[in-house]
């Protein structure tokens, strides 16, 4: 196993305003872009040379990574030049790869943030045989997801649409956004047009008569989709719930890069993270939070579950619960934030401006 395809070209719609000056696999998680976590785990388990298949902001990923040596991998980066999908991005890498036909090439999503074992992906792939595997792994409630059913020796039978009646829920096995393809399925995938291969590539392949296998796997699984999602990964990753090799520090309460500066009698808890350059004052209470660089907290300001972007500012006494505020935005003292609000890049709130919003 030496080659992986990292699809990271999505525009992160659901994720804005955090992905309004960042692409999605390049907001920081636990102190680093997530895509530092993805490639640090890849590397572990044996990858050497990552193709990333960029389109939104892609001019961000090359200046940070460079050629990947740093983190002992060779890393290249095509850029689609309309968006192509997932499997339009895939097929448009092929020419990068060095596989032979029969070998097995991984492909990760780039927001998913997942504790499978990679070795034992690719080991399942080979070993039964199959034309791609696909990572499944279980959730309570299908209804949000594509289901994806397998036999008793784990292979593929169907895909199906998100169920939309109880009897349609059939399995509750879900497409969990990591797959080996061998080298020649790639080929087949049509050049030059948008393609998914949830839609398109799957079914058509099972159709087709192809071996298409799936490994279900209990570990820990996060798709990063949601600001919320994003938060619970991060703090998640600082408290040792999630496994990376990337997360620089120990695991624990809170992680505080070397340039913070937090007041002696400030409390951070349940996976908080305070980015580079940022200032926490006396009495602030920040609860499995992540503030990224440069970020300004005043004195007695209460956080908690939100993630508040680089550079921005929140006032003495201001509450936030479950928000998201955006790069550069000002929010005045004594405002009150809660339920999923979202602040937009450099926004500015006066003081006691807002006592309480939801769902917005």
């Amino acid at each position: 196993m030496t080659e992986a395809i990292l699809l990271v070209g999505g525009k992160g719609t659901r994720l804005r305003p955090l992905t309004v000056n960042t692409p999605k696999p390049m907001v920081p998680a636990a102190g680093v872009p997530f895509l530092t976590h993805q490639l640090a785990r890849a590397r572990a388990a044996g990858v050497d040379h990552v193709v990333m298949a960029t389109s939104y902001l892609a001019e961000v990923f090359e200046p940070y990574f460079g050629d990947g040596s740093h983190l002992g991998l060779h890393l290249e980066y095509v850029t689609e030049r309309e968006p192509l999908g997932t499997g339009g991005a895939i097929r448009n890498v092929a020419d990068r790869l060095h596989s032979a036909p029969d070998e097995p090439v991984l492909i990760f999503n780039g927001d998913i943030l997942t504790g499978v074992d990679i070795r034992s992906l690719v080991e399942e792939h080979t070993g039964s045989g199959a034309d791609v595997t696909l990572h499944l792994t279980r959730v309570t409630d299908p209804r949000a997801f594509g289901l994806v059913p397998t036999d008793a020796d784990g292979r593929v039978t169907a895909f199906l649409e998100k169920p939309q009646t109880p009897e349609e829920i059939v399995t509750d096995q879900i497409n969990a956004g990591a797959y080996v393809f061998n080298r020649s399925v790639i080929d087949t995938i049509p050049l030059g047009r948008p393609v998914s291969v949830e839609r398109e590539t799957f079914p058509g392949l099972l159709d087709a008569g192809a071996h298409l296998h799936g490994l279900v796997d209990s570990t820990y699984w996060l798709d990063l989709g949601t600001p919320q999602a994003f938060v619970r990964g991060s703090a998640d990753l600082v408290l040792g719930r999630a496994p990376s090799p990337a997360v620089p520090g120990r695991c624990g309460e809170r992680l505080i890069l070397e340039t913070a500066e937090v007041a002696g009698d400030a409390k951070l808890t349940g996976g908080t993270v305070a980015g580079a350059r940022s200032a926490i004052g006396a009495g602030a209470r920040i609860e499995g939070s992540t503030l990224l660089d440069g970020v300004r907290i005043a004195p007695g300001a209460r956080i908690r579950d939100s993630l508040v972007g680089a550079g921005a500012s929140i006032g003495a006494h201001t509450v936030l619960d479950g928000a998201v505020v955006g790069d550069g935005a000002v929010i005045g003292e004594g405002n009150e934030l809660r339920s999923g609000i979202r602040v937009w890049c450099d926004a500015r709130i006066p003081a006691g401006a807002v006592r309480f919003s939801s769902d917005q």
